[in-house]
């Protein structure tokens, strides 16, 4: 199983980036297990730890190490 890497996106701040951010990684890593939590602003996920990061800036979020 991968690793999984958490980030803070605290630029993060309704249900739209939560779709949003979710749907950047699906496409980045498809089949990766992944948890968006509004509330605590936090993004986990498995996969490529690099790809992950881009798709969420690509997203235009800006993920912080957790």
């Amino acid at each position: 199983m991968s690793e999984k890497t958490t980030f803070t996106v605290n630029d993060m701040t309704c249900n739209h980036c939560v779709g949003t951010v979710r749907q950047a990684l699906e496409e980045a890593l498809p089949g990766a297990e992944i948890q968006v939590d509004l509330s605590t602003h936090k993004v986990s996920f498995t996969g490529d730890r690099a790809k992950g990061e881009e798709a969420i800036r690509e997203a235009g979020y800006t993920p912080e190490a957790a």
